[in-house]
């Protein structure tokens, strides 16, 4: 009777993390995915920083040349160490920006997503359609502070 019971037991806890496994299997997955869709134009956007970066740094050296000839033609470069585009920082945003765009929900040609708004007067809940009204078009504001 013992033997059967810790048998059933067993099964049960195998057969419930078995889903559990198979869940987090598929999170990987599709994690997986998303990173090798966005690191391409990732590896694109982190290159165009560096290239930015190079060509700052190449003007300033040749500024520091050219003053130290002592022929210097060109107004003064205004370039701060601390102002780089190709920093942790930068690559952190870039990143996020991406993930952002691959995961929004509104597509250029596709429909309008029909997300869930709340009225400010009486503060009810509802969906933007909701609020369209026949063939006329439906203009949302969202505010000016300017």
């Amino acid at each position: 009777m013992y033997a059967r019971t810790w048998l059933r037991d067993r099964q049960h806890i195998k057969r419930s993390t078995g889903s559990i496994y198979g869940f987090r299997t598929l999170k990987a997955l599709r994690n997986a995915f998303v990173w090798l869709i966005l690191l391409p134009r990732f590896l694109v956007a982190a290159i165009m920083l560096w290239f930015v970066d190079f060509q700052c740094v190449r003007k300033r050296v040749l500024h520091r040349m050219r003053e130290s000839d002592g022929s210097s033609d060109d107004p003064p470069l205004c370039i701060s160490d601390s102002n780089r585009m190709f920093s942790l920082e930068s690559l952190k945003a870039v990143w996020y920006g991406h993930k952002l765009d691959f995961f929004k929900t509104a597509r250029l040609g596709d429909e309008a997503p029909n997300t869930e708004v709340v009225r400010p007067a009486d503060r009810t809940r509802g969906r933007i359609l909701d609020y369209a009204r026949g063939a006329r078009p439906l203009i949302l504001n969202f505010g000016s502070c300017t």
